[in-house]
Order: structure tokens, then C-alpha cells, then sequence
């Protein structure tokens, strides 16, 4: 193996793993903690009286040692209560003994770990190489705190939870600014990436689903734009198409957010319009759209009623008529048929050709 593959594979982010934890059941450390507090005070009592008896001698001993016990097992019954922790359906806690993993208890009940566990995680720092930290060093302040950079908790939901994205303004496949937006729902399937993989998952959830909104809004174009049917049958639209782009949204939500131990039940989206610069405009374009098409059906049908008008007078022998007749024919019942008012009749007193 070559130096430039070993480097490459040591600088492969290798996702973190859950593991189940360790907890004792909360109930029987309940009863060992309130004997533990009964003999940290039976044995200060106990110490001060045998101390009390008499400054010297053998029982004097006796006396500061049952006081000594009782004072330690104070301090040590006092430590005891900050390990005891619940968990409802669909909760985990993330064990972190300073700084290092331990593991994930998953199931609901009443536990008991380590009281030096972590109950926050605290994000790592950010580079202060950053512009905002060297402006704030040069000016002898401190660093300037953001607002997401609270600590994450160590007791994560794994319900499955709503996220409704705001209004984004993007561009479609044909470059026309639209305005959309999505809700998503989303939970924690790996709570050890969730914590250590990103900081704060639930801000990487945002992020990511701002991205894929707009990645995907610019694969597709809003309407058709087909001239034919045929042509825009075979499109898929924003519009037209809300189930499969919902679902491309879906996919691609899943691929971004998996590294973070993050599964995404639904998207869909919420909102979709023009922006407000070109509403009109493409209002007044559909409405053409649509009287092109309608006009197109009412020539159709009646270009289809007279041929067959013309076939039945001729096949019936009802009249005979010459070309020049039948072209005047055609023309007023073009003119009737497809006429917006309705038509004025002309009735002829002469022959048929006067």
C-alpha cells in the first residue's frame, strides 16, 4: 500500500458506533441510598454522644471514627442522588464519563448510572481563526457567543418529530423565481452519530433541509412547457407532480441526514407559488395556455361536425353540392362552431345561388 492511500484512509471519517449502555435499575439504589443517608446520621449522632462521654480512652476512638464514617457517608449519599434518571417510551440517554463514550440506555424506566455522567455535551469549539473571533481578539473582547452553540442534552428523543420549513425563494429548471416550502418528519435512529457525528443535530436537520428544498426545487420546472401533450405528458413538474417530487425530496433528505443517524419518515411540500415579481406575468401566460388549448379542442370538434355533415348530406342524397358550395358551407359552419356569440341566421329567399 502506497503512502497516499495510507493517508487517505486515515483522514476517512469513521462514523461513531452505538452501544448499549449500562444502568442499574433506579429502585433498589433508592433503597441503598436512604439506608446509606439512616447510617451517615445514626453515626454522627452515635460519634458525638460517645465523644461527649469522655475526652480520653479507648471509647473516645470509637467515637471520632463513627463520626469520621458518618461525615464521609454524607458526602457520599449527597453525590448518589445525581445519578438516578428517568426515561419515557421513546427516549435513550447518552452515557459520557468525561468526555468519553459509554454507551446508550434505550427503554423507558427509572435508572440509576454514574453520577459523573454527563448531562450536557458541549459542542466543540469553533475555529478562531474565523474572522468574527480575530476581530473580537484584536479589539481585546471576548469572543463573541452565537446563538446555536448551546450545549446538546444527553437525553434525546427518539420520537418522531415535525419540522416546518420556511418560505424559500429558489429558482426553477427554467430559471423563474419561485416561492416553496416543505414540512418534514424526521427522528433519531442513532443517537451516538446524532450527538457526536454533527453538532447540534437538530440544527444539522434544518440546514439539510433547506439545501435538499432547493437542490431539488431547481431540478424541476414549476409548469409544463411542452407545446404538446405527448411532450408534457412525460415531465415531471413541481406543479402537476407533487407525490414524485415529494418523494425525490424524501430520498434525497435521507441521504443527506443518514450520516447523522437521522431517518426521514415523510416530506412534503407545503407551499409552492410564484414569486410575487412575476405572478401576474405568468398568470396572464397560463390564462393564454389555456384559451390556446380550449380553442384547439373547439376547432377540432368542429372540424370533425363538418366532415361528418358533409359524408352524410353526400352520402344520404339530400343535396348536391359543388365545390364552391361546399367551401361556403364549411365557412359558416366554421363560423358557427367555433364563434364565441351565438349566431345570427340569414335566411335566403332566392335560389342557392342568388
Amino acid at each position: 500500500m502506497s503512502d497516499s492511500e495510507g493517508v487517505t484512509k486515515a483522514k476517512a471519517h469513521t462514523p461513531t458506533v452505538e452501544r448499549e449502555g449500562r444502568a442499574m435499575g433506579g429502585w433498589p439504589m433508592l433503597v441503598v441510598v436512604i439506608i446509606g443517608w439512616a447510617a451517615a446520621i445514626l453515626g454522627i449522632v452515635f460519634g458525638s454522644i460517645v465523644m461527649d462521654s469522655g475526652p480520653e480512652g479507648r471509647m473516645f476512638g470509637v467515637g471520632v471514627a463513627l463520626l469520621v464514617v458518618g461525615i464521609v457517608l454524607c458526602v457520599l449519599m449527597s453525590m448518589l442522588p445525581a445519578g438516578f434518571f428517568s426515561l419515557q417510551p421513546n427516549e435513550a440517554r447518552v452515557l459520557v464519563l468525561f468526555g468519553e463514550y459509554r454507551g446508550t440506555v434505550r427503554g423507558s424506566g427509572f435508572y440509576w448510572a454514574n453520577p459523573f455522567y454527563s448531562r450536557a455535551l458541549q459542542p466543540a469549539e469553533q475555529d478562531d481563526s474565523d474572522g468574527e473571533s480575530l476581530a473580537a481578539a484584536l479589539g481585546g473582547k471576548k469572543k463573541p457567543t452565537k446563538p446555536g452553540q448551546a450545549a446538546v442534552r444527553a437525553r434525546i428523543s427518539l420520537r418522531a418529530r415535525t419540522l416546518n420549513g420556511p418560505r424559500l425563494k429558489v429558482n426553477d429548471r427554467n430559471g423563474n423565481p419561485i416561492e416553496i416550502a416543505d414540512v418534514i418528519v424526521w427522528r433519531v435512529v442513532d443517537t451516538a452519530r446524532a450527538v457526536f457525528d454533527v453538532d447540534h443535530y437538530e440544527q444539522f436537520v434544518s440546514m439539510q433541509a433547506e439545501t435538499a428544498l432547493r437542490h431539488v426545487a431547481s431540478r424541476y420546472a414549476y409548469d409544463h412547457n411542452a407545446e404538446s401533450d405527448d411532450a408534457a405528458a412525460g415531465e415531471i413538474t413541481l406543479r402537476s407532480n407533487i407525490a414524485e417530487v415529494s418523494e425525490a425530496l424524501r430520498a434525497e433528505l435521507a441521504e443527506r441526514l443518514e450520516p447523522a443517524g437521522i431517518a426521514v419518515d415523510d416530506a412534503r411540500l407545503t407551499h409552492l407559488a410564484y414569486a410575487p415579481e412575476i405572478a401576474q406575468v405568468m398568470l396572464r401566460r397560463q390564462q393564454a395556455e389555456a384559451i390556446i388549448a380550449a380553442r384547439t379542442k373547439i376547432v377540432q370538434g368542429a372540424v370533425s361536425m363538418v366532415d361528418m355533415a358533409l359524408k352524410e348530406l353526400e352520402h344520404d342524397g339530400i343535396v348536391e353540392l359543388d365545390e364552391e358550395r361546399k367551401a361556403a358551407m364549411v365557412s359558416n359552419l366554421m363560423v358557427v362552431l367555433c364563434g364565441d356569440n351565438d349566431a345570427q341566421p340569414v335566411v335566403n329567399t332566392g335560389s342557392l345561388y342568388n
